[in-house]
């Protein structure tokens, strides 16, 4: 056998070298199983169940005659607008009243902070076909709360934006934020409606909506409905989920499927899991937040679940920590992690079958084959894109080879609770990318 010499030896000369016995090898391999196994049942009981059906499917999947004659839900669209945003707000309304309203006429109720213009109220009068109504915001809901300094919330709100944090830096989209949480549910001047769907200026609707989703949410025992999911932002929120699971396990509200669908459950072994605590979007045991979202620039919502004692001591319970000033928790966070606390998942619906458009962001349903209604006179002729087979979309004006322009890995993991399909390891891999 050829011997080493000293130079390529593992040890350098002089030094001790180390001699680990039988014994101290064999507890070290048994204490390095037992984290690895601690590991693995960790991260396995926070696995989501599958349910033996699909909790959640579209509540149809081709055209329908729309029902003019059907009774309607006690439901508005509603719109957060500034009186220069009007061609944006003009170009929202006349897609929305295109592709739904023009059979249904729901009211759109108009919010400002500031009292509308001529101009703002013409347009619009003669642009919706239900009632158009323009409300002026009452200040205490929309400027800092009388509790906060405002000198060093403004202060915060300008490192924000120098930071470069999404948004932060704009006083008016924290505002806008907390208002959106928790103000909004709790306005006289929606005291009426039960239901609200939320527009934004400048979206596009690509599809034919011909039933009613307020009428079929409240058939289906739905209480929020979505299009688009998607990562937060980071910087924007750091606390935010913190103080959700400290919340959560104050008041021993039991841990719903959908909360373990928006947990990143945590690889570190005990005891040592519990550091990882340290870094933002953690909660105290160490595990984080996929931060998974529902985009609440669209939603359909059931307005009693967030006027609830439940709901609504929760938001004054996360206002009473600044955070909507001191960082930008954005109200479609704050949203989805209230949902995946207080809610079952079937009470979540995904309108896969509407066509939307927000900033560069989209979902294009293929239309439904054979279903396009093509002897109806209610619907409009086109153009719009062929059928495709496993279309469930009406109409759409939207290339359906192509549903989605961003990642589904949100989309996905936050409808695991509610479908029996499971992802294949590649699947999940390409799900990861546009």
């Amino acid at each position: 056998m050829v011997r080493l010499r000293s130079s390529l030896r593992l040890y350098p000369p002089g030094l001790p070298r180390l001699s680990l016995s039988r014994h101290m090898r064999l507890a070290l391999l048994l204490v390095l199983t037992a984290a690895i196994l601690e590991a693995i049942l960790h991260t396995r009981s926070w696995a989501v169940q599958q349910p033996d059906h699909e909790l959640d499917e579209p509540f149809y999947t081709s055209c329908q005659e729309p029902a003019i004659d059907q009774p309607r839900e006690k439901a508005a669209m509603v719109m957060l607008v500034r009186n220069q945003e009007l061609m944006k707000a003009l170009k929202t309304v006349q897609s929305i009243e295109n592709h739904f309203n023009q059979w249904f006429q729901y009211p759109i109720v108009f919010l400002n902070d500031e009292p509308f213009s001529k101009e703002f109220i013409s347009v619009m009068n003669v642009t919706v076909s239900g009632e158009a109504r323009f409300e002026l915001l009452p200040q205490k809901d929309w400027l800092f709360p009388e509790w906060m300094d405002a000198t060093s919330a403004k202060a915060a709100v300008k490192a924000q934006g120098e930071a470069g944090i999404l948004y932060a830096g704009l006083e008016t989209y924290h505002h806008m934020c907390r208002f959106y949480s928790g103000k909004f549910y709790t306005l006289e001047a929606l005291k009426d409606y039960k239901w609200y769907w939320r527009i934004e200026p400048d979206v596009d609707f690509y599809c034919s909506i011909t039933y009613d989703p307020f009428v079929e949410m409240a058939k289906h025992d739905k209480v929020y409905g979505f299009t688009i999911a998607l990562p937060e932002e980071p910087r924007t929120c750091p606390s935010l989920f913190r103080k959700m699971a400290d919340y959560k396990e104050l008041n021993n509200i039991p841990t719903t499927e959908l909360w373990k669908a928006t947990v990143a459950a945590s690889w570190v072994p005990w005891p040592l899991r519990s550091f990882m605590s340290w870094f933002g979007h953690r909660d105290r045991a160490g595990d984080g937040w996929s931060l998974c979202h529902y985009w609440s620039n669209f939603e359909i919502a059931n307005m009693d679940f967030f006027r609830t004692k439940e709901y609504q001591t929760l938001f004054e319970y996360l206002d009473k920590t600044g955070g909507f000033y001191y960082e930008r928790w954005g109200d479609a966070a704050v949203h989805s992690l209230a949902l995946h606390m207080l809610l079952p998942s079937h009470k979540v619906h995904h309108f896969e079958d509407f066509g939307y458009r927000h900033d560069w962001f989209f979902q294009c349903p293929a239309n439904a084959l054979d279903g396009q209604l093509l002897d109806s006179k209610l619907l409009p002729v086109g153009p719009y894109y062929p059928e495709r087979e496993g279309g469930i979309g009406c109409r759409c004006e939207c290339d359906g080879s192509r549903i989605r322009n961003f990642p589904e890995y949100c989309t996905d993991k936050l409808k695991q609770p509610n479908t029996a399909r499971r992802l294949s390891m590649v699947e999940s891999v390409r799900s990861w990318f546009p």
